[in-house]
């Protein structure tokens, strides 16, 4: 699988445990700071990776910083996949 299509898996992700597409669309896009996700919503949104593109993320580990934005969140998952 190319990086392109890891990309967009989890931005599909994303946008369905986000309940928005606009995610898709803006990587800029504050996803706490707009409260599109919240601590339940993060949970799943671990969970939902983990079973899609395979990546492994503990929650007690987890912090908001890195998944600030779409961007973020997808070089995050990048760099934990590639490790």
């Amino acid at each position: 699988m190319t990086t392109t299509d890891t990309t967009d898996k989890i931005l599909r992700v994303l946008a369905e445990v986000a309940e928005t597409e606009e995610v898709l669309t803006n990587p800029d896009l504050a996803l706490y700071d707009l409260q599109i996700l919240d601590s339940m919503k993060t949970v799943q949104l671990i969970v939902a990776l983990g079973q899609e593109v395979g990546v492994e993320i503990s929650p007690a580990e987890f912090e908001r910083e890195p998944w600030a934005t779409p961007r973020l969140l997808v070089a995050d998952v990048l760099r934990r996949l590639a490790a």
